[in-house]
């Protein structure tokens, strides 16, 4: 597959379970999610939704599993609204990128601070 189509097809999906879970989802489990990024197969069969949630680690867990149970609901009303060849299997993770980021980043400010204090030792 071209991998602009691909990515035109991953945009639109992550652009239509945006709105869906924003707007349709109207289960209260599913907390503050936000479809960040969808990985579409290379086959267009199956596709690997990311999203991100805010909320405690049971809440994040509990959100992830309403989605999960919600996915046919979910597929079935994508396959209603976007014209693709096949519509693809959902399989919803929690998006990591962003907790790693802040990580990275507390270490590196961390680290400058120890080198401001080491060269301030006379």
């Amino acid at each position: 597959m071209d991998p602009r189509k691909k990515r035109r097809i991953e945009e639109l999906l992550r652009r239509e379970l945006s709105n869906i879970v924003l707007h349709e989802l109207r289960d209260p489990r599913a907390g503050f999610v936000t479809v960040t990024a969808v990985e579409l197969s290379g086959d267009q069969r199956s596709a690997k939704v990311l999203v991100m949630v805010r909320g405690s680690e049971e809440e994040k867990g509990e959100a992830l599993r309403t989605l999960s149970r919600a996915r046919g609901h979910i597929q079935g009303l994508v396959g209603d609204r976007l014209e693709l060849r096949y519509t693809p299997v959902l399989r919803f993770a929690e998006d990591t990128e962003l907790h790693t980021v802040r990580r990275v980043e507390k270490l590196i400010d961390e680290a400058r601070r120890q080198d401001r204090e080491y060269r301030e030792i006379p």
